[in-house]
């Protein structure tokens, strides 16, 4: 599969480049992507430069499709759609600080959703959403896209830190997007 751009009002979704690496190393540095994402802790910049240069052969597999999510030019955050088989796949993103609380992750999110469950492009049913426990931004974000909660996995999420207890939801192409109400933080 060849990468796609997806554009929204006020962002462009693009593969990641060369050109983001010193974005993206700086945003890593950040305590709450090292702590509720799988990056490695501590973030070195050698760590973005391979993530970068592993995205293309991972749009080539269509088994993980990483954007960057850029305002204005440069990349704020990274969204993807992870796992991806049996019609089904995990979506997955983190946001630099400086770039929180305007929005622009759940108009991405949205953005690849819709992508994602077109008969024009993956032709998905089913999107799975998991966050450590504890990550209520996350999972702020996750509800009002729709996604429904369908539990705790405990210790099922493996990072380099170890592994952790995950809040896990589902949203299929027949829900339809209001936003959601869990029985948990978030």
């Amino acid at each position: 599969m060849q990468p796609v751009t997806l554009r929204t009002k006020r962002l462009v979704l693009s593969i990641p480049t060369p050109d983001d690496v010193d974005a993206m190393y700086e945003a890593c540095q950040d305590a709450d992507i090292q702590r509720y994402t799988p990056v490695p802790a501590p973030y070195e910049r050698e760590h973005a430069e391979n993530f970068v240069a592993q995205i293309p052969k991972d749009w080539s597999a269509g088994v993980h499709l990483t954007w960057g999510i850029h305002e204005n030019g440069p990349l704020v955050g990274t969204i993807g759609i992870y796992r991806i088989g049996s019609r089904q796949g995990e979506l997955g993103y983190w946001l630099a600080p400086g770039a929180r609380g305007r929005g622009l992750l759940t108009e991405a999110a949205a953005t690849v959703l819709e992508w994602g469950f077109s008969p024009d492009a993956l032709d998905l049913e089913r999107f799975e959403w998991r966050a450590v426990v504890g990550n209520e931004t996350s999972a702020r974000i996750a509800q009002r896209l729709g996604f429904r909660y369908e539990g705790t996995l405990r210790q099922a999420l493996v990072s380099p830190r170890g592994r952790d207890d995950g809040w896990i939801a589902g949203l299929l192409r027949t829900d339809d997007r209001a936003p959601q109400t869990w029985p948990v933080s978030g």
